[in-house]
């Protein structure tokens, strides 16, 4: 299928990406969010990371909040997901020159913490918890560049991020929900320029061709 915003909405694309999930690239993220949903216990809801990402082979970590009601019904956290947040962070990494095979994407707190359609925001112990695990994801990725905490409430897990990957660039954006997208005038654009830094750094000290 063509990459587009929106196309987790359609099932053949999720059965897609199913069958993508052991494949080498993505393979150790996929058993990392088995384990956690083994530590967790059945009542937690963790998405599995995009097998059209990067996988062990990003260089930057984008780290939101936590799932949204569509991550849980697709079953991954993606920018492909049914819903405006997941469209402007597909849009504005397009637009940013971002190639998504240089990134993954996932959570500060990486199940679901709302009820039923209605996710609730993380709280201070949520993402203490979250945070818990994020030492061994970052293993997980040797060729990580940066680090991106996309949204106030990610941006909490800052000193966290800065201990454990003291050497990593560590950046903030906002959060691309239509809440703030739509908010007024320049929040767009503003979201546009941080990821444009993003790039920058990815195209620092880089081997010529």
């Amino acid at each position: 299928m063509i990459d587009a915003p929106r196309l987790l909405g359609n099932s053949s694309a999720v059965q897609e990406r199913l069958s993508q999930i052991e494949l080498p690239p993505m393979a150790p993220h996929t058993e990392f969010v088995r384990r956690l949903r083994s530590e967790m216990g059945s009542n937690a809801s963790i998405p599995y990371f995009d097998p059209w990402d990067g996988g062990i082979n990003a260089e930057v970590l984008y780290l939101l909040e936590a799932p949204g009601p569509k991550a849980i019904k697709s079953g991954f956290i993606s920018r492909n997901n049914p819903d405006e947040t997941a469209k402007n962070f597909y849009e504005v990494n397009q637009q940013a020159g971002i190639d998504r095979k240089r990134t993954v994407v996932w959570n500060v707190v990486p199940w679901y913490i709302g009820s039923g359609p209605h996710v609730r925001p993380a709280n201070a112990k949520d993402i203490e918890k979250g945070t818990e695990s994020l030492a061994e994801l970052l293993q997980l990725l040797p060729k990580l560049r940066v680090i991106v905490l996309v949204g106030q409430k990610a941006q909490k897990a800052l000193n966290y991020a800065k201990v454990l990957a003291p050497s990593l660039v560590i950046l903030d954006c906002p959060h691309p929900s239509p809440l703030f997208v739509n908010r007024k005038p320049g929040n767009r654009q503003l979201l546009l320029t941080k990821l444009r830094q993003v790039r920058v750094v990815l195209n620092e000290n880089r081997n010529p061709a």
